[in-house]
């Protein structure tokens, strides 16, 4: 107890100093996070309203292939990415591995089919009278679609920040395409993995304390927008 103590106590201190190496591990990680969400948003919000407001034969299938992607290890993610941006990869000539860069592309695929889902549930739980009726008043087939997710914007919102939940504290990914480089591309959890490991526990406490912190925001945000929906 005493140990966990002294840990706290030092954690804390490196929190309230603004420790350099702990802020620059927090930034990197919510760069990263942030860009993988927008990229996914991009992508996971557009593919949930088609497949949610579409009829087409496959559909029940693609809902269901979209629902086992939630589950996608990341460790194959990241393999999978590895063996695409190495240099032995098709694109190795573009030296993607081991950057931040690389770990955005990782988490926004582990983000989109997330998003995808979210996005799917609110569009396939709307009124249903939502887009005939503003077709019926003129509106385009677009302008029908944005009304929808106007009306939604709540489930949508809940979806991206579901989204961002999901990267923030991802490791498989982060470690395998980023290298855990200090200072580059050392995000929290792979620094918390590292650092525990070589016996820092403080430090990686003070980087837990403020992942902790983020993931309760992230949540108490989610389960706000989901009340108001």
């Amino acid at each position: 107890m005493g140990f966990f103590s002294e840990s706290l106590h030092t954690a804390l201190g490196l929190i309230l100093t603004m420790d350099q190496e702990v802020y620059t591990t927090v930034w990197t990680s919510l760069y990263i996070a942030v860009w993988s969400t927008l990229l996914a948003s991009l992508l996971g919000i557009p593919a949930g309203i088609i497949i949610g407001t579409g009829t087409f034969p496959l559909k029940g299938a693609l809902t269901t292939f979209l629902n086992t992607l939630m589950a996608l290890p990341t460790v194959v993610v990241g393999l999978i990415v590895y063996a695409i941006i190495s240099r032995q990869g098709p694109l190795g000539q573009y030296g993607l591995l081991f950057t931040p860069k690389a770990m955005v592309i990782g988490q926004t695929i582990l983000a989109i089919p997330i998003i995808a889902n979210y996005t799917l549930s609110t569009v396939e739980g709307a009124d249903k009278r939502i887009l005939p009726t503003a077709l019926t008043l003129g509106a385009g087939p677009l302008q029908g679609v944005l009304q929808l997710v106007r009306e939604e914007r709540f489930g949508v919102m809940a979806a991206v920040i579901a989204g961002f939940g999901r990267v923030i504290a991802e490791v498989g990914v982060a470690m395998m395409l980023g290298g855990n480089i200090r200072g580059y591309t050392r995000t929290m959890t792979t620094a918390i993995a590292m650092e525990t490991s070589k016996g820092e526990f403080a430090f990686g406490l003070a980087l837990g304390t403020i992942l902790m912190a983020v993931a309760f925001f992230v949540n108490m945000a989610l389960n706000i927008l989901q009340q108001r929906r």
